[in-house]
């Protein structure tokens, strides 16, 4: 039997701070560069064949990631949860929920010793394991890169509830909040999704809203 030689890597546990935030009121974080699984793609996640194409090659390639991880170099780690960066050309379409003009980048956290060649041979062995099950190829999986996020200074909170219902939070941030404490946008709206929507009642979704700023 091979010897564990490292502690199971969680990125909730290693970054609680940016994982479990308060749900009672916007905190400023600090967050550090941070690397991911990625896909870039357009319009309304709910209904967009392509996001959903993006989430399933995204998991199956961390899933693949993993493994090879854990026979080959004997280092184990938790598959993180989804993210998105969402932005669009008039910020406003978040709080009025106007999916149809959204950007979204989808995103799954890596450990720092996952390189470019580890990613694409698990692209590779993904797109080995639909061929031998006969399955439609992920076309999502031309689009896969592992990307390096450096957000540095964000204010986030935790919403409970729908997704749908996170536009008064953002407006109160967008327009309240953040104009109060001399802070502007300096990035993407980045959420983490803490749960499975696809297994969990909307009034227990929990997600972080996060939004990386600068001073005025």
């Amino acid at each position: 039997m091979t010897e564990q030689l490292y502690e199971k890597y969680d990125v909730k546990r290693e970054h609680r701070v940016l994982y479990a935030p308060s749900a009672k009121g916007f905190a400023v974080v600090d967050v550090p560069p941070l690397r991911f699984l990625a896909i870039d793609g357009h319009g309304d996640p709910n209904t967009s064949v392509s996001y959903t194409q993006a989430v399933e090659a995204l998991f199956g390639v961390a899933y693949a990631v993993k493994f090879a991880s854990k026979r080959g170099l004997g280092r184990d780690f938790a598959v993180a949860p989804l993210e998105g960066l969402w932005w669009a050309d008039d910020r406003a379409a978040f709080v009025t929920r106007d999916t149809g003009a959204w950007n979204w980048t989808m995103l799954v956290n890596q450990p720092d010793w996952i390189d470019e060649r580890a990613v694409a041979d698990a692209v590779e062995a993904t797109r080995a394991k639909a061929a031998k099950a006969k399955a439609d190829p992920n076309p999502a999986l031309d689009l896969l890169r592992l990307e390096r996020l450096d957000e540095g200074a964000s204010v986030q909170i935790l919403h409970v509830g729908s997704y749908d219902d996170e536009a008064p939070t953002l407006a109160r941030l967008h327009d309240e909040w953040m104009p109060q404490h001399g802070l502007t946008f300096n990035g993407p709206h980045h959420e983490v999704y803490l749960n499975d929507a696809r297994r969990t009642a909307p009034e227990k979704l929990r997600a972080v809203l996060r939004q990386p700023v600068r001073p005025v």
